[in-house]
């Protein structure tokens, strides 16, 4: 008999203040958390990683970075001390290769896209977690790629998590739209939506989408998704959405799941929290 799979989650984090918040999105984020039981490990791939090298965190203890600025004392205070696990980060190089991982012993650990997430999802912090780095010098189809071969990780309980949003335009957000998005936003959301839903393997095609230069004008947020699309085409199925809707205009929540069991759909209604007043939206994480 097949080993059942441990799912493989795409999440629109959005706001870093969704580490405190509790609205629809951290709701479904943390039904989702409950879905999956307990993973032996966790392996992200955030947004807020990316460099011009594919490297994993191979530290005991990871510390929690704040990689972001102007927001409230009490967002910087948070901790997520979830232990590390040097072992998975011997694995996923084998997973990947011939493709060359580097070992993190030291530098990295796990940034905001990681932990503003999983407090919702494992909020006692005692699921391993490694983190697995974007290389920005690759192309999409890269990055599907190691998706599908890390793929072989979820049949040994490791969940994998994608981190970003699929629309993302900080410099577009629109301050008196705390729900919805621009017309455009939508239209890239909906083409996204229909490939994780039914071809999540010809997902790299959106880079062709009329809107992709405005939902991602950097692909940082955008390429988590790929891993996501990489696992579900390499385990024959396809995503189902956990929560969706845009806000701010510019931003897409939509989250996707594969292989997890049902989590009840959040509906639209609750607003997204604001952003720190007087900090240029592009200028408040790195």
């Amino acid at each position: 008999m097949e080993p059942e799979l441990a799912p493989a989650v795409f999440v629109g984090h959005g706001n870093p203040m969704n580490a405190l918040e509790h609205n629809r999105f951290t709701e479904a984020w943390r039904a989702a958390g409950q879905a999956m039981g307990r993973p032996r490990a966790v392996l992200v791939v955030s947004a807020h990683w990316y460099v011009n090298t594919t490297a994993v965190t191979a530290m005991e203890r990871p510390r929690t970075i704040h990689d972001f600025y102007g927001f409230a004392d009490e967002l910087f205070a948070v901790q997520y001390p979830a232990p590390g696990f040097p072992e998975l980060a011997s694995e996923v190089a084998d997973a990947v290769a011939p493709d060359w991982v580097g070992a993190d012993a030291d530098s990295w650990g796990l940034d905001h896209g990681t932990w503003s997430v999983l407090v919702h999802m494992f909020p006692d912090a005692d699921v391993p977690v490694v983190q697995l780095s974007i290389d920005a010098t690759k192309p999409l189809e890269h990055h599907l790629e190691l998706g599908a071969r890390l793929d072989r990780l979820r049949r040994d309980g490791v969940a994998l998590i994608g981190s970003g949003n699929v629309v993302h335009h900080l410099g577009m957000v629109d301050w008196g739209r705390p729900e919805g998005g621009y017309d455009w936003a939508h239209r890239f959301d909906d083409e996204a939506r229909m490939l994780m839903t039914h071809d999540p393997g010809a997902a790299p095609r959106l880079a062709e989408h009329a809107d992709y230069a405005l939902a991602a004008p950097t692909p940082d947020h955008f390429l988590p998704l790929m891993y996501v699309a990489g696992a579900a085409a390499a385990s024959g199925t396809t995503a189902s959405t956990i929560v969706d809707g845009c806000v701010m205009g510019s931003l897409s929540m939509i989250s996707y799941g594969v292989d997890l069991p049902s989590v009840p759909a959040q509906e639209e209604g609750d607003p997204a929290p604001e952003l720190p007043g007087g900090t240029p939206p592009e200028a408040t994480n790195t």
